[in-house]
């Protein structure tokens, strides 16, 4: 009998984690399907989890999120939950707007917990560089594929914009 072997994933609650995870094959995603991840990531913000930065790349995904309570059972949300979420739900609707079959995101994603806040500044900033870094934009300002939670803390990289509205944490 054949068993996938998968990576450990160690999740810790009331803590950010830094998730990546990346299309099938490496399949660059076309903006519609970009648009249609960076909304997926989006919609559960303030129910599932609170998320402070998301950059959807041509190829990968990543996210800051705390998994929140559940608030039907005295748990916190599992990030497999959240993940098989995120990428079901914008997987097909990706498929069925762009009249295709077939795997979007590869079945592993990377995690790891944030353990300060300067640790959580570093990959905030790593993210709002990354299409930066990539060469497909001057400023991070300037991807249209990028959201971050608007900071306080003046340490904070920039002055984030937020990208789309986020459903209510009633």
């Amino acid at each position: 009998m054949f068993y996938r072997r998968t990576l450990p994933h160690l999740q810790r609650d009331n803590k950010r984690h830094f998730v990546t995870f990346c299309t099938q094959d490496h399949w660059t995603l076309p903006n519609l399907a970009r648009d249609v991840i960076l909304s997926s990531c989006l919609h559960d913000d303030g129910f599932r989890y609170d998320i402070d930065a998301a950059v959807v790349m041509p190829d990968h995904v990543h996210l800051i999120l705390t998994p929140l309570i559940h608030q039907k059972e005295p748990r916190v949300w599992l990030l497999p939950e959240i993940l098989d979420a995120i990428k079901g739900a914008s997987a097909h609707i990706i498929n069925k707007k762009l009249r295709r079959r077939g795997s979007v995101w590869q079945d592993e994603s990377f995690d790891h917990v944030l353990r300060s806040s300067e640790q959580l500044r570093d990959r905030v900033h790593y993210i709002l560089e990354n299409p930066v870094r990539k060469g497909l934009v001057d400023r991070w300002q300037d991807y249209s594929w990028l959201w971050v939670r608007p900071f306080d803390n003046p340490c904070q990289p920039g002055r984030p914009r937020a990208a789309a509205p986020t459903r209510s944490k009633t």
